[in-house]
């Protein structure tokens, strides 16, 4: 072998598709979520603690920059929890045909999307 090659398909050899991208989202949704739940348990400790501390925290989610993280934290839960309903139905056999798993990917971007704009009208317009 002259020719320097890797010895398995890297991510750069393939095209971007919608399978695996999804894919790769549905992992960086779960690190997202396991980081947004730090700031959640964080502001339930300011509530059980109460009074300025809550008000503190409180400041913090209310700030711009807290409803951004948020909303991204939203968002990751929407798309994370539409994802996962799609392989419960994968895991019965179900829209596991090529033109299925495209359908099923494009309802749960669809959802997320439906969501994504929920979470923007509770968070800045409410």
């Amino acid at each position: 072998m002259t020719q320097k090659r890797p010895l398995s398909p890297h991510l750069m050899i393939y095209r971007p598709q919608l399978t695996s991208m999804m894919s790769i989202t549905h992992r960086l949704s779960g690190v997202a979520l396991a980081s947004g739940s730090i700031f959640l348990v964080w502001w339930l400790v300011a509530l059980a603690y109460g009074g300025d501390y809550y008000q503190m925290v409180q400041g913090i989610a209310e700030h711009i920059l807290g409803r951004l993280v948020l909303l991204g934290f939203f968002i990751a839960v929407s798309y994370h929890m539409a994802n996962g309903i799609r392989h419960l139905f994968w895991d019965f056999g179900i829209g596991l045909s090529l033109d299925g798993v495209y359908r099923g990917g494009y309802i749960v971007i669809g959802f997320t999307a439906l969501s994504a704009l929920a979470g923007i009208a509770i968070l800045f317009l409410a």
